[in-house]
């Protein structure tokens, strides 16, 4: 900042010269051009005029209501530096023929590096006190580059970069101003030096030296001015933090000092309306201007010209030693109160922010007023900083006697932050581990299903990836994930290239996110992936405006338009995958709107689309956090209602007013349960790299999941879709004949085990059902005979009932589109009847997958019933479930079943139990022994609770039930006299599907023969 005063020593107040000083020589000087203006007096206005920057700025980081353009106080500071050190600078050319360099950066070393280091050092040691490990080492960079006077392209390339948001302000920012000051100081200097080597020989060279410097100033001026309107519209950090988009408002101060205004004699009334009006311009500023404004662009002329009008009206023209006036602004500024802020203001600049931010960092987010007394506070070590630091390195003799004392002197104030931002970065780096790219191969694999983010437990063991890791852990996608300022994605295909079938990954950085688990889908099925993914900028048609550019995100519009009409002329993807942040708008009405006028052309492609919902927002910067308590990581949970908000489209969807897309989510792993909180690591897995997108490490456990969530919403086939079909036309899926020795367990690698009395959390306790048996994995409930058959065996102990209730660990068993899912079974049911039968309830059944995220949404999931048999009875039945609990078009809690058919031989003999789900016809059938005995059709009920009954993956159950509500509906029920150890045998199990793209796709349910009609009770689900 522009703190230093015009050298030379101060007047005393009490008997100023009344005329001045009298001109050299004008065979040395110039004549009447005269040392150049505007004389070494000392400028108290100008010390005053610090005040009221330096307060502007304190009001608008203090975030003082009516006061939110404070912050062209920082403008204010630059009109002012460019002036002096212009005017400084320009005096010894015409004096002296030449500019001592090494004098004048010995002079801005010894002024401003000493108290720049001792807060340097001061943030360094108190972030390792106050801020957690991942911010302290993001802190000693800023120290770093602070020390170095490059702090303004540090946080350039910070604020730039859309996925590096989410991180705390830096108790640093502030020195951006510092260090584009100190960068014009380097450049500045010489470049006037070489303009005065250039006019040396003229004969009046105070004349020549300013108009040189006055041409080459005007040049430079007009150039950064028009390259901060560029940046202004393009790249709002860069215009704002960017040295050569603020050199002009330093060049408007230069030409202050430059120009000939000590020449005229203005009149009085004009050089008070010239005072007055800039200071109310400056005034009007700090109140009119917000963080809405476009800034600096054509905004920054107000404050830049005001400061410009304020310091022009107190020049002092030909013959004048005081222009002030009874009644001009300059006359105000140079009161004892202005000066003595002005003086101060330096210090008061570099200690106010960072006790702001380490504050808020250890006591959380404060109010204004909190704000205010911890600024006001700041004075405190500002005056000390000032009166031991400041002023006696300034007024010593021995420092200022020889420039490069001064220039040592800014060496060691360089060096010392240096060295403590590498002591304490390096310790916290150690302390954190290593940044290296993260490796989940010590990690289980992701799980499928179910409440766990892993398929077995993690152990014991530090997070992955580690904080440090996690905030650098992004998609390897190279720059698919195109800048804010790109109106056009590249190619960026992955996988496999050259193939005509690829999966589209289409929207914002949220889309961007799965980039990882979609590439590894393609991949396993010889596709391709294509990413089409824009920062920041929302898939449904919202017109927004981009933080980082700082204005009307018209290039978002741009790119949209061109990635839609892309996929409109390319050839048709086997899937298109889309992804949004859904906190662009909070008007509901607008984003459904937004949203139709995106998936109206998306829709007329004609490739299925799904659309994942947005992952949580945690709001707070995670991996920082859990750097902050790594053994307590649920110490960094945020509240669910906030960061889960609900998902307008996925409503959408789910109603059917979406035709053409479905939804899946992630979030019932991510957030599990309905607690208050969501976590932040689960299963040692650190969940987000930053305040809103999760890590990539994350993002690949979900590979699975996805898979089988895909599969189930009939977009993606299986992968094995590859596999050639039979003479038959059908392609084999899961084929297990229950081949082991006796007494062995079922293949973990197709079946998982149901165990106690309900699914994890218990949402429906005795099974939904009241059975009355526990369900085990005891090889006395489930067991090979080792003749090629399973046995599921009820027994009872004590009076206690167990039983066996297994599922396939696969839940992506889906029709293709236009094809059809056949799930098939051999079975002989227990060989018990009568009494010694009651309440025996054996089962092969189905359920829809989306039903083990949290085992909730029964029965609109989906339930077939593939066989059922109660109380040892000859008879077996199929039925279907879906709709809603009570009624509906399902006729709950009794759903569309076929009533007893009769089987003499079902309890001695296996016999072949089938059900086909035909999305060609849109129909679902029921086989016994190859011949049909049930159909329900797609007519019988509306498209919406049709398709999310069958169109989507299942998982199979077998098991034995005692107890419950169907054998009670059947007129028995266990008792005394039922008898245990019968068991149901199985002798294959097979899955297998035809037609269509085997494995996956959708399409919509077309006609087919009415239903068979039957009665009976529910089967019931978990």
């Amino acid at each position: 900042m522009p703190f230093l005063l015009a050298p030379g020593p101060r007047r005393k107040r009490s008997a100023p010269a009344s005329t001045p000083p009298p001109a050299p020589p004008a065979r040395h000087s110039g004549g009447e051009s005269g040392p150049s203006p505007h004389r070494s007096t000392f400028r108290p206005d100008i010390e005053g005029l610090r005040a009221v920057a330096v307060l502007a700025v304190l009001a608008f980081h203090a975030e003082i209501p009516g006061l939110a353009g404070g912050f062209v106080g920082v403008d204010v500071f630059f009109v002012i530096s460019g002036y002096l050190i212009t005017g400084l600078l320009a005096r010894e050319a015409i004096s002296t023929g030449r500019i001592r360099l090494g004098d004048f950066f010995s002079r801005r070393a010894r002024r401003l590096l000493p108290s720049a280091a001792v807060v340097l050092a001061a943030v360094a040691v108190a972030g390792a006190w106050l801020t957690v490990p991942l911010r302290r080492t993001d802190l000693e960079y800023d120290v770093l580059a602070a020390a170095l006077s490059l702090a303004n392209w540090r946080f350039v390339s910070q604020r730039t970069d859309y996925l590096a948001a989410g991180h705390d302000q830096s108790p640093l920012l502030h020195f951006w101003s510092l260090a584009v000051e100190e960068q014009f100081y380097l450049f500045w200097a010489p470049l006037l030096a070489v303009a005065v080597l250039c006019a040396a020989r003229a004969v009046r060279r105070g004349r020549a030296v300013r108009s040189v410097v006055a041409l080459v100033t005007g040049a430079l001026v007009l150039g950064s001015f028009a390259l901060s309107l560029h940046w202004t519209e393009h790249s709002v950090s860069l215009a704002y933090l960017g040295t050569p988009s603020r050199v002009w408002q330093f060049g408007v101060g230069a030409l202050l000092a430059l120009l000939p205004w000590h020449l005229l004699r203005g009149p009085r009334p004009l050089r008070l309306l010239c005072g007055r009006g800039g200071a109310a311009a400056i005034g009007w500023c700090v109140v009119a201007y917000d963080a809405s404004t476009p800034y600096p662009g054509y905004a920054a002329l107000v404050p830049t010209l005001a400061t410009a009008a304020v310091i022009l009206a107190a020049i002092p023209g030909r013959g004048e030693r005081n222009v002030q006036g009874a009644y001009g602004v300059g006359r105000l500024l140079a009161g004892r109160a202005p000066r003595a802020v002005g003086r101060l203001s330096y210090n008061l600049y570099l200690w106010h922010w960072p006790v702001l931010v380490l504050a808020e960092a250890r006591l959380g987010a404060l109010g204004w007023p909190a704000r205010t007394a911890l600024t006001l506070a700041a004075v405190l070590p500002a005056l000390a900083t000032m009166r031991w630091v400041e002023q006696p390195l300034r007024r010593s003799r021995t420092v200022s006697e020889l420039p490069r004392r001064g220039l040592a002197v800014g060496v060691c104030a360089i060096v010392l932050p240096v060295a403590l931002a590498l002591v304490v970065g390096t310790a916290t780096l150690h302390l954190m581990g290593p940044a290296t790219p993260v490796d989940v191969k010590g990690l289980p694999p992701g799980a499928a299903s179910g409440p766990s983010l892993l398929g077995a437990s993690a152990g014991d063991g530090p997070v992955v990836p580690n904080p440090a890791q996690a905030r650098k852990d992004f998609p390897p996608d190279r720059d698919c994930q195109v800048a804010p300022e790109v109106t056009r994605s590249p190619e960026c295909l992955f996988g496999a290239v050259d193939s005509p079938d690829r999966i589209v990954l289409l929207g914002d950085s949220h889309a961007g996110q799965w980039f990882s688990p979609m590439l590894a889908l393609a991949s396993q099925r010889g596709w391709a992936l294509q990413e089409l993914v824009k920062q920041g900028c929302p898939l449904p048609e919202l017109a927004v405006n981009s933080p980082q550019l700082g204005r009307a995100y018209r290039e978002c519009d741009t790119w949209r338009a061109d990635a839609l009409d892309r996929l409109r002329t390319q050839p048709k993807p086997r899937l298109i995958v889309i992804a949004s942040l859904n906190r662009y708008t909070a008007d509901p009405e607008l984003l459904a709107a937004a949203w139709d006028k995106t998936l109206k052309p998306l829709r007329a492609i004609g490739a299925p689309i799904v659309y994942i919902e947005d992952t949580p927002v945690p709001g707070t910067d995670v991996p920082a956090c859990v750097s902050g308590v790594p053994d307590d990581a649920a110490a960094c949970a945020f509240q669910r209602a906030e960061a889960v908000p609900a998902d307008p489209l996925a409503r959408r969807i789910a109603s059917g007013a979406v035709p053409g897309v479905r939804s899946i989510s992630v979030n019932p792993v991510l957030c599990p349960g309905d607690g208050p909180t969501c976590p932040a690591v689960r299963d040692r897995v650190l969940l987000y790299r930053d305040d809103a997108h999760l890590t990539n490490a994350a993002a690949v456990v979900l590979t699975p999941r996805l898979e089988r969530l895909l599969t189930e919403a009939g977009a993606l086939p299986a992968a094995t879709a590859h596999a050639t079909p039979g003479a038959d036309g059908w392609t084999e899926l899961l084929r297990d004949d229950f081949e082991g020795a006796a007494g062995s367990r079922p293949s973990p690698a197709n079946w998982q085990y149901d165990l106690g009395t309900c699914y994890p959390g218990c949402p429906a306790p005795q099974w939904g059902t009241g059975e009355i048996e526990t369900m085990t994995d005891s090889t006395d409930n489930v067991r090979l005979d080792g003749k090629g058959a399973l046995e599921i065996v009820p027994t009872r102990k004590g009076g206690a009932w167990s039983s066996g209730r297994i599922e396939t660990v696969r839940s992506d068993f889906a029709p293709p589109p236009g094809g059809v899912l056949r799930i098939e079974a051999s079975i002989a049911l227990p060989d018990v009847t009568g009494p010694k039968a009651a309440g025996y309830w054996p089962a092969f059944w189905t359920l829809g997958a989306s039903l083990r995220d949290g085992y909730t949404g029964w029965p609109g999931v989906g339930e077939l019933d593939v066989m059922e048999s109660v109380n040892g009875r000859d008879t077996v039945f199929g039925s279907m479930h879906c709709g809603v609990l009570d009624g509906g078009p399902c006729e709950e809690p009794v759903g569309l079943t076929s009533g007893p058919q009769a089987c003499a031989t079902c309890r001695t003999e296996f016999h072949t139990y089938a059900v086909e789900v035909d999305r060609g016809v849109g129909e679902v059938r029921w086989y016994l022994d190859g011949r049909v005995y049930h159909r329900v059709s797609a007519g019988r009920m509306d498209a919406a609770t049709w398709e999310r009954a069958v169109d989507h993956g299942v998982f199979l159950i077998l098991n034995v039930a005692i107890g419950g509500s169907l054998p009670v509906a059947d007129g028995a029920t266990a008792g005394p006299d039922t008898e245990p150890g019968h068991p149901m045998r199985v002798d294959r199990v097979t899955v297998k599907a035809k037609g269509g793209a085997v494995g996956g796709g959708g399409s919509e349910p077309g006609p087919g023969p009415g239903p068979v009609s039957g009665s009976g009770p529910a089967r019931g689900s978990g």
